[in-house]
């Protein structure tokens, strides 16, 4: 499969909100999204060119995406950038400068051809290269019933960093935190084996 990773542009709008469409209509949504279908359809398209504008400039997030040949993007990941004196996402405050894996997705068709390996690394790659205070870990949440995507994230070198959060609106369900840490230089080896 011939395909390119790489970041959005402000101008493609349109494309991002399409597959965060197609994403919230996998059938494990549920259990990977905040948010529904429905929701993100009533959105204008003001704050899709907002959303998909600041994860171009790539001061606080970065949308990676994976597009083949013809220009059809079939995967994607958002980094959100945290630092302990920014803007609280996730219910507290960073407690260290970090970076946080969301939104992952890629299309059921193009499933273990490696592009979500290939997003993952992408991913790291950027969050190791940040300005300013060096990131010293990458975090995601994954819901504890998704053995799926842990097993994936497990796989590609995320561990357990021993902190859970409630799931939103489930109170039998949580989301287990997990971390890569910086290691210099980062071994993309992990990434793919």
């Amino acid at each position: 499969m011939d395909y390119v990773i790489r970041a959005v542009g402000a101008e493609e709008w349109a494309k991002a909100r399409e597959i965060r469409l197609a994403a919230l209509q996998d059938p494990v949504a549920p259990l990977a999204f905040l948010e529904t279908y429905e929701q993100a359809l009533e959105r204008p398209d003001g704050f899709w060119q907002d959303r998909t504008s600041a994860a171009a400039e790539g001061v606080v997030a970065r949308q990676f995406i994976a597009e083949l040949a013809d220009g059809r993007w079939v995967g994607t990941l958002t980094v959100l950038v945290e630092r302990p004196a920014g803007e609280v996402r996730f219910g507290e405050a960073a407690k260290t400068d970090q970076t946080h894996v969301v939104g992952v997705f890629v299309r059921p068709e193009v499933r273990g051809a490696g592009l979500a390996e290939a997003l993952f690394e992408a991913a790291l790659e950027w969050s190791w290269s940040l300005v300013g205070p060096p990131v010293e870990r990458v975090r995601l949440y994954v819901d504890e019933r998704n053995a799926h995507a842990e097993a994936f994230y497990r796989r590609i070198g995320f561990v357990a960093s021993g902190d859970s959060v409630p799931v939103p609106g489930d109170s039998t369900a949580r989301d287990v935190e997990l971390e890569v840490k910086r290691q210099l230089p980062w071994p993309a080896a992990r990434l793919t084996g």
